[in-house]
């Protein structure tokens, strides 16, 4: 009796456990825009740390051209701005936390690469940047090739390797998650240089006058929304395209780059 209860607690169990996991990844490939009118919010993945795109102001509150944005596409998918949830996200979690359903878009600089393509879909892009190196203010560092040699931050995730190791092959690579601690390693004298998008670090360069960002571009970074990769996304993306294209060309990208961009 005991063998035969507990064989029938077992299908029991199994059953539960198939119908959960069913339910589960049907809700992961459920449609996203879907998701978020039925939620009545739209949740984004955004950075914290970095300067204009996305951080925390001088009154704890997040400021930044990305979070503008993301209130824009809010209010214009559900008529309020304030219909959003921010979670912040680094570059090397970011593309795991929109597959993964964690989030329904992120926008936090991502520069659309034929790599991150074939792992996550892309909306057109919003800003256009480009790779540039941030000194010690008495540095003699003048171009990416003085990076032979020395020693050189990059955050993990980010594009900013590549093009080093291709100009400056013997440039010694030092790596960090986040922005700000990147920063603290080359202002206390752990590395001779930083190097990631002009826009990101001419927001250190504002605030700190210990240091300077070189003139000179090394690269080409367009920045787009990321979505999950496959067709639970083709809806939302969509919309978010006709509104980075609405916004273009009504002048509100522009309005946006005049507020954050201050060079």
């Amino acid at each position: 009796m005991e063998k035969k209860l507990l064989s029938i607690v077992t299908l029991f169990s199994v059953i539960f456990i198939i119908f959960v996991t069913g339910c589960t990844k049907k809700d992961n490939n459920a449609d996203t825009l879907d998701k978020i009118m039925q939620r009545g919010k739209v949740i984004v993945g955004v950075k914290y740390d970095t300067k204009p795109f996305g951080y925390i102001d001088e009154k704890h509150r997040l400021a930044g051209y990305d979070i503008d944005l993301a209130r824009y596409i809010a209010k214009s998918l559900l008529g309020d701005e304030n219909k959003i949830e921010f979670r912040q996200v680094t570059p090397s979690n970011r593309i795991w936390a929109v597959n993964s359903g964690q989030v329904d878009m992120v926008i936090a600089t991502m520069t659309v690469t034929k790599q991150r393509r074939e792992i996550i879909d892309f909306s057109i892009p919003y800003y256009v940047t480009g790779q540039s190196i941030l000194v010690p203010k008495n540095s003699k560092i003048t171009s990416m090739t003085d990076l032979n040699g020395k020693r050189v931050v990059i955050i993990f995730g980010s594009t900013a390797e590549k093009t080093v190791r291709l100009i400056a092959p013997d440039a010694a690579i030092i790596g960090f998650k986040t922005y700000t601690s990147g920063f603290e390693a080359l202002k206390h004298g752990h590395a001779d240089a930083m190097t990631s998008d002009d826009t990101i670090l001419m927001g250190f360069a504002i605030d700190d006058n210990s240091v300077k960002l070189l003139p000179g571009i090394y690269s080409k970074e367009p920045y787009a929304v990321a979505f999950k990769k496959g067709a639970s996304s083709a809806r939302l993306k969509g919309r978010v395209d006709n509104i980075i294209e609405d916004m273009e060309a009504r002048g509100k990208l522009r309005r946006l780059k005049n507020k954050w961009i201050k060079y």
